[in-house]
């Protein structure tokens, strides 16, 4: 019988500024979903956990993709908790919930998704990333670097069950459409396209070979669905790994160097993704820089045997202070590019209103 993994997300308050979700929010979230469960079963099994200002929801169970029972419990957990923070007055309180009008799903309605279903394995490692203060775009480069570079996959070279490459699923946010591109054979096509995060961005990668589900990210777009800057989308993604899947080495391996993203401040700074443990997921400096955190877990029968803090590890420290340098350097540039975003990518925050202040006192020349 197939199990369903779903990471369901949402910003409903901060404890001080954007930093932090606090404790308490976390509880609630806890406690809500099991007693939910004890009225009626919808789930196997959860984890509750933040990356920075975020509440992430971790579910497993038998009921497929955008199941009503199962996004129905997410929602309920987002209102209750949305409700306390604001009687907390934390900062942002309800932020994500742009509109209340759920109707079985909560895609559009502000929280992020990110799921997938398949046949367990003998053994069924998925690792899931989360990330804060950048954009769904976020996840582009890891997941080529993952799924199609064989200088950071060796597995493309050498492990027959991953040679034969893998299938993108690359969604056009600004169009509305997709496209889907296989590697090795169109990685320069796929390039082309997921280069620009800010437009395009991965939805999901399948094995080429059988069609086997591999990595899923959310794409909701929170300025794009509120019609004005809310926050960033701090995305989630769900990797599988090992057994015809690369190594949960090599799925790591992409953030050992810190890349650009934007987002950071105000949603409107590029900055370096650092990958942080558990306890160091809280964006402080300048609200950030943007973090990413990594829950390695065991999928066994529909239950999740840990996780595992796998950016907890010394290895990572070198992209930790490389990430910090850059940090200093980027910051230098102020409200200059490439610092601050491209104006085309500021349609959503204070920019437009002050273009309208002044725009009777622009003179023809």
């Amino acid at each position: 019988m197939k199990v369903t993994i779903s990471v369901i997300k949402a910003d409903i308050g901060s404890l001080v500024g954007h930093s932090v979700v606090h404790p308490k929010i976390i509880e609630i979230a806890k406690k809500e979903i099991a007693n939910a469960n004890k009225k009626k079963k919808i789930i196997e099994d959860f984890f509750v956990i933040n990356c920075g200002d975020d509440l992430e929801l971790i579910m497993t169970h038998r009921n497929g993709i955008d199941n009503k029972n199962v996004h129905g419990l997410a929602w309920n957990v987002f209102i209750k908790c949305a409700e306390e923070a604001k009687k907390m007055k934390l900062y942002g309180a309800g932020q994500d919930i742009i509109s209340t009008a759920f109707s079985g799903n909560v895609r559009g309605l502000g929280p992020g998704i990110a799921e997938m279903e398949f046949e367990e394995r003998g053994s069924d490692p998925i690792i899931i990333f989360m990330a804060d203060k950048t954009e769904a775009g976020a996840w582009n480069l890891p997941l080529y670097k993952i799924f199609a570079d064989p200088f950071n996959t060796a597995g493309l070279v050498i492990d027959p069950k991953v040679s034969k490459g893998f299938i993108f699923d690359v969604l056009d946010t600004k169009e509305g459409r997709k496209i889907t591109l296989k590697t090795p054979e169109e990685s320069y096509e796929l390039l082309s396209l997921i280069g620009a995060p800010s437009r395009y961005v991965v939805k999901s990668v399948r094995r080429k070979e059988d069609n086997e589900i591999a990595a899923v990210s959310s794409t909701e777009k929170l300025s794009k669905m509120a019609g004005h800057y809310v926050g960033k989308d701090d995305p989630v993604l769900i990797v599988r790994a090992q057994s015809g899947f690369p190594a949960v080495g090599e799925v790591l391996e992409p953030f050992a160097n810190p890349f650009l993203v934007s987002g950071w401040m105000r949603g409107s700074h590029h900055g370096p993704l650092m990958p942080v443990s558990f306890s160091h997921a809280k964006c402080t400096r300048f609200d950030g820089p943007p973090r990413v955190i990594a829950a390695g877990f065991q999928v066994a029968n529909g239950k999740l045997l840990g996780p595992v803090d796998l950016f907890d590890d010394p290895g990572f420290d070198y992209a930790r202070n490389k990430a910090n340098k850059i940090a200093n350097y980027m910051r230098m540039h102020g409200p200059f590019e490439p610092h601050r975003l491209p104006l085309e990518d500021l349609e959503y925050t204070t920019y437009p209103e002050i273009e309208k202040k002044l725009k009777d006192r622009w003179k023809k020349i």
